[in-house]
């Protein structure tokens, strides 16, 4: 056969190719995460810096309006746990299992609708709402935090700042937020940043009470628990930690403020004013 002769190729005739090898190099593209830029392996669902979970934003709406993304709960390692719409069981055989001895296998329900309510289902350890048992459902609010025996979970609301927002049955509407009093502030040079009793996360993701716009803070840094008589603090398994004045918190380890301590996050100093 001719090389620098044209072939014509019958296009009734199989034509027999070879097997791609096992031996041959293929280019696999890194994923970029859209918050942080940080580059991802393929094939990963979440990013291994910030945390952004690549596919749990739901598409654009017809009207233009942002990106909606669904609630989800925050554990106390920082891992995220997506809810969908209608029912959601929690527990070690659930929809979203929880791999800890203290859960039972199907320990508690949220249902997502136009609200979000919380119900046990009868557990061995019981669920609690906020520190306080749960003996039937409960609505729950963003920064909520439910116990399942001692393994607590924070709910997190993104987007819940945008200016425009679609609730769970999937129609667009204007509005905010409801505003609730600042009992105290975390200020941070001329920056105040309100805090209300109860959990307050904060980090660099906009679903955080307190979003911080900084490099070095993670998209879920960590929690300030404020009570009427103290405050705590909770490093939620961040990259670069938490300081405590000169020490460095452990990840997961709820610690006591005292007035004049100062929160470092990097090259950012925080403290808490309750004037």
């Amino acid at each position: 056969m001719d090389p620098n002769r044209t072939q014509s190729l019958d296009p009734n005739k199989t034509m027999m190719g070879t097997m791609p090898t096992i031996n041959a190099t293929q280019v696999v593209k890194p994923v970029q995460c859209p918050v942080c830029k940080s580059f991802n392996p393929a094939g990963v669902m979440f990013c291994v810096d910030c945390g952004l979970i690549f596919d749990r934003a739901l598409p654009d709406d017809a009207f233009g309006a942002p990106t909606v993304q669904m609630p989800v709960l925050v554990d106390e390692a920082g891992r995220e746990h997506v809810l969908r719409p209608g029912e959601n069981v929690l527990g070690r055989q659930g929809d979203i299992v929880l791999d800890d001895s203290r859960i039972s296998r199907r320990h508690a329900a949220i249902m997502v609708g136009d609200t979000l309510t919380v119900t046990d289902l009868g557990s061995t350890n019981g669920t609690k709402l906020n520190d306080v048992a749960l003996s039937d459902s409960q609505l729950m609010q963003p920064g909520s935090v439910i116990s399942l025996g001692g393994f607590k979970l924070t709910l997190s609301m993104p987007g819940i700042a945008a200016k425009t927002a679609m609730p769970i049955g999937g129609q667009t509407l204007q509005g905010s937020a409801p505003s609730i009093a600042a009992t105290a502030h975390l200020v941070e040079g001329d920056n105040r940043y309100p805090l209300q009793l109860g959990p307050n996360t904060f980090g660099r993701r906009d679903s955080n009470a307190i979003v911080i716009s900084d490099a070095y803070v993670s998209g879920a840094h960590g929690l300030i628990e404020l009570e009427d008589d103290a405050a705590y603090i909770t490093d939620l398994g961040s990259t670069n930690g938490t300081m405590l004045n000169d020490a460095k918190l452990g990840a997961n380890m709820r610690t006591r403020m005292e007035p004049d301590d100062v929160i470092r996050l990097g090259s950012l100093e925080f403290r808490i004013d309750r004037g």
